[in-house]
């Protein structure tokens, strides 16, 4: 007899608005989300590793340009793109981060090597990548990541001077655009998996909670795994991941009060808008937010397909 499994992903959260969403886009957001999760669900069925599950996940989204991460990644103002990613596997508490690589077609691939073939757990920059290229990664020209809607964006931002848009061309403009994944695997292992391409117009080496564990990814056996998506520099000081699997340990919270208090009591007073996905060790699947809206499917332990954007659904 087969253990529970399950498997949750996001695709980012934010103001995402009804009325400018077309048919067209909602349909191709929708099946990019359902790929993405049925990916990580496939190596769950056959036994694998929450871990290799959740990275299969946001590969899938990372070469979608429809979301802030590998391909689809935000400019910085200096019209480059610059990614960070984070993992973490709840067995030993292992962990792996990249952040400012620019050439790595998969982000969260590389922080995965980071976890397993290195000794650190926080590579970035030139070191990251060339910890990459010595573990037989490809460079990828900064052509592959442009996309003419990222372009755009970054315009209209710097002639505003801003990092958030204020006018929207695209129904998610206003969202924090971030990928992840949650797992839990039929040998009893939680595992997170978080990748972005960051804000678009950010400067100086910026890096957000994407990279940051504790901060916008953690994992622990028994009790959670966490994936945030939001305003980072309000989930880097709310430690909004580990700080749910504290309340979940020490507290003996629930996964869905753990969740909404953070999200919708600490963080939000703080003014940090975001979401974020977890699943507890029983393999229960919750999706907490204070915005509108947040990309975001799973496949929970009874093997039924969710898929969702807005936060009224």
């Amino acid at each position: 007899m087969s253990k529970p499994f399950s498997i949750a992903i996001h695709g980012g959260a934010g103001t995402i608005v009804r009325e400018q969403m077309t048919a067209e886009l909602k349909s191709a957001i929708l099946a990019a989300l359902e790929a993405s999760v049925q990916a990580g669900h496939r190596i769950l069925q056959q036994g694998g590793d929450a871990l290799d599950a959740t990275v299969a996940a946001v590969e899938v989204l990372e070469d979608s340009p429809l979301f802030n991460a590998g391909k689809g990644s935000v400019f910085t103002h200096k019209e480059i793109v610059e990614m960070d990613a984070s993992v973490m596997h709840g067995k030993e508490k292992d962990a792996g981060a990249i952040a400012g690589v620019r050439h790595i077609k998969n982000p969260v691939c590389l922080a995965r090597d980071v976890m397993r073939k290195s000794d650190h757990v926080f590579l970035i920059g030139e070191g990251a990548e060339e910890f990459a290229f010595e573990n037989g990664y490809d460079y990828t020209e900064q052509d592959y990541f442009y996309t003419d809607r990222r372009y755009e964006q970054l315009q209209t931002m710097k002639e505003k001077g801003a990092f958030a848009l204020s006018e929207s061309k695209f129904p998610d403009d206003r969202k924090f655009g971030t990928v992840g994944a949650v797992a839990l695997d039929q040998h009893g292992n939680l595992a997170a998996a978080t990748s972005t391409g960051g804000i678009t117009n950010k400067k100086y080496g910026r890096v957000g909670d994407s990279a940051v564990i504790g901060s916008g990814t953690y994992a622990e056996n028994g009790n959670v795994a966490v994936s945030t998506t939001g305003m980072g520099e309000y989930f880097i000081r709310q430690t909004v991941a580990g700080d749910i699997a504290a309340r979940m340990r020490y507290l003996k919270q629930d996964l869905v009060t753990a969740c909404d208090t953070v999200i919708n009591g600490e963080l939000k007073d703080m003014g940090g808008e975001g979401g974020l996905i977890a699943v507890d060790g029983s393999g229960q699947i919750h999706f907490a937010m204070n915005s509108s809206g947040m990309y975001r499917a799973s496949i929970d332990t009874s093997g039924e397909l969710s898929i969702k954007i807005y936060a009224d659904e």
